[in-house]
């Protein structure tokens, strides 16, 4: 639960000083927002002349009422004084289905996986990629139309490299789950930056965005507005900017230290990454534009297109999400890994206490954090 009172415990004078800035950030913000609203109309006149601008009504067919899912994961690091517990998990959550849906998705919809390893720097990063594995690996198991998976399609790339560049030192049992997870996850990305099944669309929605493809390459701003931020202000309900291809960074996708039987699987995926689409759309007054990378097999079809954003609609009814339905929800269930595993790990140690020999001060530090624990 989040505090009540969150200066409580800092130095009064502390707060007082940041409070004073309060002011300086309002009007560096306030000048900010009145320039995005300056250069509103020019953007828009701008946009529409690429025939980049468009309601969603020109692309939207007849409602199919498509049903739709999101995956998400996480994972938490418990570091103990003498070892560390290491949870990884991976969950699908259903979307808002349509009455007359009937296809079932059998449980269990998750992945999860625990382990106790010694104090190793590359845990993060090995951790991150099992979690990637997991999502992938979950993605292309659902039965729906529109599968969302939180964050570019670019990241398990990321994740999975660092993990790859990090095994030489990570410690043997979370090098195994990594290694037992990989090949069929690699075959699960390939499938899903191909959207090749013309009733399933597999769509990346990130949150938080750097990528500057309209602001920069179409809009020819020189500004520090990222797309998603500017087109937040400048889209009305109901429009879409694009699809357009993605942007290609300055260094090319790449992968070190693969294992043999995997090399092609990664040479699919990089190729693929570079032919992804993006678009825009703003489906309400009440949620910002969300950015939309999907495979070019469903950017060039407009049957396709119109299913993916009547799920986005649909999806995004409830007033008060910044993201679709289910990806809200998946996202509140992962977070909530990093409260749970102290609670897990203060149950080992019951178990543990009911059969240990030695003294029970050697085992209280052994699983105790390394920081010092206050109980509210």
């Amino acid at each position: 639960m989040k505090s009540e009172h969150p200066f409580s415990e800092l130095p009064e004078t502390l707060i007082i000083d940041m409070l004073d800035q309060c002011d300086a950030i309002g009007i560096k913000l306030s000048k900010t927002f009145h320039e995005l609203y300056d250069i509103k109309k020019e953007v828009r006149n701008k946009l529409k002349k690429e025939n980049l601008l468009k309601k969603d009504s020109e692309i939207m067919l007849p409602p199919t009422n498509p049903t739709s899912c999101a995956v998400d994961g996480s994972f938490s690091i418990e570091k103990l004084l003498s070892t560390d517990i290491v949870a990884t998990a991976g969950v699908a959550v259903e979307g808002l289905a349509p009455p007359s849906e009937q296809r079932h998705w059998p449980r269990p919809r998750h992945y999860s996986k625990i382990l106790t390893i010694p104090h190793k720097n590359s845990t993060k990063y090995i951790s991150s990629a099992i979690m990637m594995c997991m999502e992938l690996n979950l993605a292309v198991k659902a039965p729906h139309n529109v599968i969302f998976f939180d964050g570019s399609f670019v990241t398990p790339l990321v994740f999975i490299n660092q993990a790859l560049n990090s095994l030489n030192q990570g410690a043997d049992d979370i090098n195994d789950e990594f290694k037992r997870r990989l090949k069929i996850a690699l075959a699960a990305y390939v499938k899903m930056i191909l959207s090749k099944k013309t009733d399933q669309i597999f769509v990346a929605v990130p949150k938080y965005t750097t990528r500057q493809e309209i602001t920069h390459r179409i809009l020819k701003l020189n500004n520090h507005f990222e797309d998603r931020g500017l087109l937040s202000f400048i889209l009305k309900p109901g429009e879409v900017v694009g699809p357009l291809s993605a942007e290609k960074g300055a260094n090319r996708y790449y992968i070190e230290n693969a294992p043999m039987n995997t090399e092609l699987l990664i040479k699919k995926i990089i190729k693929h990454l570079d032919e992804l689409y993006i678009l825009y759309y703003r489906p309400h007054d009440h949620i910002p534009a969300l950015r939309l990378e999907v495979s070019p097999a469903v950017a060039k079809d407009r049957n396709r297109l119109s299913v993916l954003l009547e799920a986005v609609k649909i999806q995004t009814e409830v007033p008060g999400l910044m993201e679709p339905f289910p990806l809200y929800l998946a996202d509140r269930m992962v977070k909530h890994l990093r409260t749970a595993l102290p609670a897990i790990r203060k149950t080992t140690t019951q178990e543990m206490s009911t059969k240990w020999d030695g003294k029970y001060s050697d085992l209280f530090f052994a699983m105790h954090g390394y920081r010092t624990e206050t109980w509210k």
